[in-house]
């Protein structure tokens, strides 16, 4: 592994937990910030890490407990803002709690959490380089770093450099969810990606990979109105999400691609689970076939990326009003509340009887299967 500079180092005190720090959504005033002619830190992935058919136990680079450097870059950097009061608040102050029930379902009081923010994207140009305009950023160090692909055969950090095409930006979220809560935007030839495509998926699950920290989960809402481009967000939880130790029926398996597609069993709302082996390529290839579908015929979605990028879930909601749709977050099980009458009150009735109310039905999720199965049979061969 490359060294890199001290002060990119993350305090021990800070690794994957709930220490002294802030976390998700953010909403401040409009202000154009550009990324291009700036220099900031980039993360290059290795050269094996998204060009090329690469298995799971290929990239792996560390072992037993043991950081990551990827790992250490983020929080090292997520912390540093945090000293420089950049967040709006401390999350690790947050009080979390297990709701009484079978399914463990977790939820959080967060008075300062804003719901609603949103990426904005304009069609002008920004000086000459980036055409970017986040409502959610006031200031360039909310920029952490960025990623990018290289040809070298190890990942290594350029602590300086200018920000590249093709990168993906990470982005901190001054009203954070949880500890290390980022925005990652992907970006291509000086412009935001409209839509997700497999490159955005199999980024994202190979930054899940280097990163390798059980706690980090990452996730991504399909629908967010008057937004034109694509972002995912991510964060270490201290708690897996119920959704994750939900019993699980395969009902695609076995291709030399090593794909497996699973639905999770006694869950409120209907959700598939994506795993490999082998192949990230192919998985987010297929994933995004099958996300591009659901699109199409407008159904509601939402994705969360978790086991060190080796596991996917998918949530399917039935069609209603955007305004309507819920989180991924909520989706695995982590509900926020921001008034204490109702963080105190709450049951895990009344969370189930949420989470069904926007699942799809039991025909439509059939016919949801059988479009994996069709997609997944053609990459998986």
């Amino acid at each position: 592994m490359q060294a890199f500079p001290k002060f990119l180092i993350a305090s021990p005190s800070f690794h994957g937990g709930r220490g002294a720090l802030p976390s998700a959504g953010g909403h401040p005033a409009d202000l154009t910030f550009l990324a291009g002619g700036m220099d900031f830190p980039i993360y290059n992935f290795s050269s094996q890490s998204l060009e090329e058919n690469t298995s799971f136990e290929g990239m792996s680079c560390i072992t037993g407990e043991e950081q990551s450097m990827l790992d250490a870059v983020l929080l090292s950097q997520w912390e540093d803002r945090m000293l420089k009061g950049y967040f709006k608040y401390d999350v690790t102050t947050s009080e979390i709690k297990v709701i009484t029930g079978k399914m463990k379902f977790l939820s959080q009081l967060n008075e300062g959490q804003i719901t609603d923010h949103q990426f904005k994207s304009e069609g002008k140009k920004l000086h000459e380089f980036y055409p970017l305009v986040f409502d959610c950023m006031k200031h360039p160090e909310e920029l952490l770093f960025c990623l990018a692909s290289s040809k070298k055969a190890k990942s290594e950090l350029t602590p300086s450099a200018d920000v590249p095409d093709s990168a993906v930006l990470v982005i901190i979220n001054v009203t954070p969810v949880e500890y290390g809560h980022v925005y990652l935007v992907p970006c291509f030839s000086n412009k935001l990606y409209p839509f997700l495509d497999a490159r955005s998926i199999e980024i994202s699950t190979r930054l899940a990979a280097e990163i390798n920290n059980q706690s980090f989960r990452m996730f991504y809402d399909c629908y967010r109105p008057n937004f034109s481009a694509v972002y995912f967000e991510a964060c270490y939880l201290p708690h897996p999400l119920p959704v994750e130790f939900r019993p699980v029926s395969t009902f695609f398996g076995g291709g030399r691609r090593g794909i497996h597609i699973c639905s999770i069993i006694d869950y409120p709302i209907k959700t598939l689970s994506f795993t490999t082996t082998h192949n990230l390529k192919i998985l987010a290839a297929a994933i995004s076939e099958i996300c591009s579908h659901l699109e199409e015929k407008n159904v509601q979605y939402n994705l969360m990326i978790s086991d060190s990028g080796k596991r996917v879930f998918l949530f399917l909601q039935k069609t209603c009003a955007a305004s309507r749709a819920i989180s991924a977050w909520e989706c695995g099980g982590y509900f926020l509340y921001a008034d204490r009458y109702e963080f105190d009150q709450v049951t895990e009735d009344a969370m189930l009887n949420r989470l069904s109310s926007f699942s799809l039905d039991d025909c439509d999720f059939e016919a949801v299967k059988q479009l994996c199965c069709s997609i997944a049979s053609k990459f998986d061969v």
